[in-house]
C-alpha cells in the first residue's frame, strides 16, 4: 500500500471523529487544509462555514473544484487577519509538525478559534523508537517516504510531548482520540508507546 493510500485511510478514520465533535453549522477553518477533502465533508455533514487556508496554489484549485472557500496565503498572516472568537473551531490536521512556529501557530489559533484540532502522527510510536535505537536515525517508511536529504523539516511530536506542552502553556485537553499504528483502529493502551496517530481538541484554561 502507497503512503498516499495509508494517509487517506487515516483521514477517514479522522473524519469521523472530527464530524462527532464539530457542532451542526459551527465556523471552522482548516489550516494547511490542501485539497479540501475534509472541509468538503464537513459542509456536507454538517452544514457548516468553512474556510480553509494553504500556500500550495495546487492544491488550492482543487479546494476551490469542490466548493470549499480558501485563501492563498500562509497559515500566520491568516490568523492574524481574524478577530478573537472568530470560529467556533480550526483544524490543523498534520500540519504542526511541519511548522516552522508551532507554538505561535496554536497561541493564534487559540484565540481566533474557541477550539482547535490538532493532529500529528505520533513520533513515540514503538516502532520509531527502534528504529532509532538499532539504525540511528529517522524512520523510512510508508509515512515518512523520504530520507532527512530530501524530506520538508519536520517536528517530532510524540502524545507525551504534546501533553507537557500544553501544561506548560496553560492549554486545556478537552478531548483526545488515538489510533493504533494501522490508523484505523482505536488505541486505549498506553498510547505514547503504541498510537500510531494522535488527535486533540484543545482551548484555553
Amino acid at each position: 500500500m502507497s503512503g498516499n493510500k495509508q494517509i487517506s485511510k487515516k483521514k477517514k478514520v479522522e473524519l469521523r471523529e472530527i464530524c462527532e465533535w464539530v457542532g451542526y453549522g459551527d465556523r471552522v477553518m482548516d489550516l494547511g487544509c490542501g485539497r479540501g477533502i475534509l472541509l468538503a465533508e464537513l459542509v456536507n455533514l454538517k452544514n457548516v462555514y468553512a474556510l480553509g487556508v494553504d500556500s500550495d496554489f495546487g492544491k488550492i484549485l482543487r479546494a476551490v473544484k469542490r466548493g470549499v472557500n480558501v485563501m492563498h496565503c500562509d497559515i500566520l498572516t491568516a490568523l492574524k487577519t481574524f478577530d478573537d472568537n472568530s470560529f467556533d473551531w480550526i483544524i490543523c490536521s498534520n500540519t504542526v509538525s511541519e511548522l516552522e512556529n508551532p507554538k505561535e501557530i496554536v497561541e493564534e489559533s487559540l484565540r481566533v478559534a474557541k477550539r482547535v484540532v490538532i493532529g500529528f502522527v505520533n513520533y513515540g510510536f514503538w516502532y520509531n523508537r527502534l528504529y532509532l535505537l538499532f539504525k540511528g536515525g529517522r524512520t523510512v517508511n510508508k509515512i515518512y517516504q523520504k530520507g532527512w536529504d530530501s524530506a520538508r523539516p519536520a517536528n517530532q511530536i510524540s502524545v507525551n510531548s504534546f501533553k507537557e506542552f500544553c501544561e506548560a502553556n496553560d492549554i486545556k485537553i478537552n478531548r483526545k482520540h488515538f489510533l493504533k499504528g494501522n490508523w484505523r483502529a482505536p488505541c486505549k493502551f498506553m498510547p505514547n508507546l503504541f498510537a500510531g496517530y494522535a488527535l486533540f481538541e484543545i482551548s484555553k484554561k
